[in-house]
C-alpha cells in the first residue's frame, strides 16, 4: 500500500527541453527580431525584448549579432535578397514584355501578402547603417534589371535607349508605391491589383482596358467585345450623321422652294410694295 502511494505522489521526472544548436538559435532570433522590428521599428525595439521573447539572456543576442543593430541588418539584408530574387526571377521567366510586367507585379504583391513583416521593415525604417539593405537600394536594383530589358526592346523598335532608365524608374516606382498602399488595404485581391497596374503601364491612360485581366484569353474576349461595341457605336453615329444630313438637305430644299416662290410673287418678295 505504502509503495503504491509513494509511486503516485512522487513527482514525474521533468523532461528536458532540447537545447537549440547555434544555427537554430540564430534563426529563432532572426524570426523574433523581424516580428518586433516590423511592429516597433529599430529604435522602438530593445535587446531586452528580443531576449525575453526568445527565452534567453541578453548576452546570447550579443553573441550572435553584436546587438540589435546587427540583428536588424541581417533581417533587412535577408528580406532585400529574397524580394530581389523573386522579382528578378519573375522578370526573366516570361518572353512577352507584358507578361514580364505581370509576373513582376505579382511577385511583389505575393511577397507582401506572405511576408508583411519583412516588407514593413523594408519600406518603413530601413536603417542607414545596413548598407545596401534599404528599400531605395532594392528599387534601384530592380530598376536596373528593368532598364536592361527595356533597352533591348527600345533598340529592337528603333527608339532612343537613353530613355530606358527613365521608363524603368517610372514603371518600378508605380508598382512599388502601389504595393505599399496595398500592404494595408489588401483589397482588391493581388491578381486584380496586378492586372490594373499593368493595364495602366501597358496601355496608358488613353487606352485603358475597361476590364483588365492577367489571362490573355480573357483579354482577347474583352477586346472582341470592345470592338463590337465600337462597331455598333460607329454604325449608330453614321446613321445619326445620315439623318442630320437628310434634315439639312430637306431644310435647304424647303428654303430654295420658298425663294423660288418669292421670286414669282413680288408681293411675297417685298411686303412693303
Amino acid at each position: 500500500m505504502s509503495a503504491t502511494i509513494d509511486a503516485v505522489t512522487d513527482p514525474a521526472p521533468r523532461t528536458r527541453r532540447k537545447r537549440m544548436t547555434g544555427k537554430e538559435r540564430r534563426e529563432q532570433l532572426l524570426n523574433i527580431g523581424r516580428t518586433l522590428f516590423a511592429a516597433r521599428g529599430l529604435d522602438g525595439t530593445s535587446v531586452e525584448e528580443i531576449a525575453s521573447a526568445a527565452g534567453v539572456s541578453k548576452p546570447v543576442v550579443y553573441e550572435h549579432f553584436g546587438g540589435k543593430e546587427g540583428l536588424y541588418a541581417v533581417v533587412v539584408d535577408r528580406e532585400f535578397e529574397r524580394l530581389l530574387r523573386l522579382v528578378t526571377e519573375a522578370l526573366n521567366s516570361a518572353v512577352h514584355y507584358r507578361s514580364k510586367l505581370e509576373k513582376a507585379a505579382l511577385a511583389l504583391l505575393k511577397y507582401i501578402e506572405e511576408n508583411p513583416d519583412g516588407f514593413r521593415i523594408l519600406v518603413r525604417d530601413s536603417h542607414g547603417g545596413t548598407g545596401t539593405g534599404s528599400y531605395a537600394s532594392l528599387l534601384s536594383e530592380i530598376a536596373g534589371e528593368v532598364e536592361y530589358i527595356l533597352a533591348q526592346e527600345f533598340d529592337r523598335h528603333g527608339y532612343d535607349d537613353k530613355f530606358a532608365s527613365l521608363y524603368a524608374q517610372s514603371l518600378v516606382g508605380m508598382v512599388a508605391l502601389t504595393g505599399q498602399w496595398w500592404l494595408d488595404v489588401r483589397k482588391p485581391r493581388r491578381e486584380d491589383v496586378a492586372a490594373h497596374v499593368v493595364n495602366l503601364a501597358w496601355n496608358g491612360l488613353s487606352g485603358l482596358e475597361p476590364r483588365p485581366s492577367l489571362d490573355p484569353r480573357q483579354r482577347r474576349k474583352e477586346q472582341e467585345r470592345a470592338e463590337k461595341r465600337a462597331e455598333k457605336a460607329a454604325a449608330k453615329a453614321e446613321k445619326a450623321e445620315e439623318r442630320a444630313a437628310a434634315r439639312e438637305e430637306k431644310a435647304a430644299a424647303k428654303a430654295e422652294k420658298a425663294q423660288r416662290r418669292g421670286r414669282r410673287d413680288p408681293e411675297i418678295a417685298d411686303p412693303s410694295a
